[in-house]
């Protein structure tokens, strides 16, 4: 058994790892190698190919790959510039017109991608291009794209959500659906962030331009359908009890492979390209996964859940205190840490507080995303504000900087909202189960 100094000394020592550069994942493993040699020795460390054997035969670990290559075979396919063009057709009509576009479209685009970073990526190469015809104010546009990108992570289907899911053994099914309520009140938020801004300086951007001919701006919305329909169909299949989250993930996936094929963008080189990255990007979210099921495994033989569970009910603190102390400490770490590394490293220190308090897993999941969120845009180490301002590929970082502000006091108010009324998080839920 451990006492709360001794796990306080290897969380600190795997913060400082992480700190100097090394990977998420890397600095996991050695911490938890290091805590086997120091407290059990090297017979524990023969465990290690078991518990690497059991984590990767997950059958719901399978999603993550799988909702990668959906995601990457729709931004090669054209079906993201379709989708932004249509948007564009009814929401511009908004203070702030084709700002509103950006939330929109990312908001769309993360109900099919699960990642912030690809959202970012994918909505800033197709509407920089448009921006740069037009007179708007450039920070507040970069702003919105990256604060649109960041519901990549909170609508389902969520990469991130299916990682705390699989950390912490809860409901995939619930995680999701308590993710669509915050989701769409975030994106309203912040599309309500951008009529006042432009409300009070109508010189940030163009004023409404006359719409298209209604019969163009219907016959466009068939652009729409291709996304909304593998939401559909994905949700609709788990929820409707039909398929399990990695079956939904792989019908999905068929459906956009149908897609690519209508737009004639299948071709053995987009499929390679759209390959290559999946295979990167779910081999580093499975190291990190590894990493972390192994860490969680010492950390269990070493007792730290049952002395930081002894800590709390010594201090007397409720779960709304605990909540706010977390709230100011993920702010404060989303500055200096990536927002995954922060997440899964965090995980076994900070759950089983949760647990012991009775605060309920699926809405302390929807927290937690959010608080990744917050990280992805504040600097210096917000990848979402890197992504944008490398696909803008000029200027300053600093004017990403500035158009951020407003979202940034946008997801604190959602956050209030939820610990507030966490029926937000936990109705959608309670109907569907």
């Amino acid at each position: 058994m451990i006492d709360v100094t001794g796990a306080s000394i290897g969380f600190v020592i795997m913060l400082g790892l992480m700190f100097i550069g090394l990977h998420v994942g890397i600095a996991m493993l050695a911490t938890g190698i290091l805590g086997a040699l120091v407290y059990f020795g090297p017979p524990v460390l023969m465990s290690f190919g078991t518990n690497l054997w059991a984590t990767m035969n997950d059958f719901l670990l399978t999603t993550i790959p799988l909702f990668v290559l959906l995601g990457e075979i729709l931004l090669r396919a054209g079906i993201t510039r379709n989708m932004y063009d249509s948007l564009s057709d009814w929401l511009s009509r908004l203070p702030g017109g084709l700002l509103h576009t950006n939330i929109g479209a990312c908001a769309m685009f993360s109900a099919v991608s699960g990642s912030s970073v690809a959202t970012a990526a994918t909505i800033g190469t197709v509407a920089l291009d448009e921006f740069k015809r037009r007179a708007y104010h450039e920070p507040l546009v970069l702003g919105t794209i990256a604060a649109g990108a960041t519901l990549g992570i909170l609508i389902p289907p969520s990469v991130n959500l299916i990682i705390y899911g699989a950390l912490t053994n809860t409901s995939i099914g619930q995680l999701f659906a308590a993710g669509i309520l915050p989701g769409l009140m975030l994106t309203g938020l912040f599309m309500v962030i951008i009529a006042v801004i432009v409300l009070i300086r109508p010189s940030l951007a163009e004023p409404v331009q006359p719409p298209a001919a209604r019969a163009e701006r219907l016959r466009r919305l068939r652009h729409l359908l291709p996304p909304l329909a593998i939401f559909v169909v994905v949700m609709g299949a788990i929820y409707g009890g039909w398929a399990t989250p990695t079956e939904a993930a792989a019908i999905g996936v068929v459906m956009a492979f149908g897609l690519a094929w209508h737009n004639k963008a299948l071709s053995f080189a987009m499929l390679h390209a759209a390959f290559i990255a999946t295979i990167k990007t779910s081999a580093m979210l499975l190291f990190i996964i590894t990493a972390a099921f192994f860490l969680n495994f010492i950390v269990g033989l070493l007792g730290v859940p049952q002395a930081m569970s002894r800590v709390v009910t010594n201090l007397g603190l409720s779960a709304t205190e605990m909540i706010l102390i977390l709230v100011l400490f993920y702010l404060v770490m989303g500055c200096f840490l990536e927002t995954l590394s922060m997440m899964v490293g965090t995980i076994p220190v900070v759950m089983p507080v949760i647990l012991h308090l009775g605060i309920d897993p699926v809405w302390f999941g929807i927290f937690l995303v959010i608080m990744m969120e917050l990280a992805l845009i504040t600097p210096p180490v917000g990848m979402n504000l890197y992504v944008v301002q490398g696909v803008r590929g000029r200027g300053e970082l600093a004017d990403v900087y500035r158009g951020i502000l407003p979202f940034v006091f946008a997801m604190l108010v959602m956050i209030a909202l939820i610990i507030i009324w966490p029926q937000i998080v936990l109705v959608v839920p309670g109907w569907l189960y």
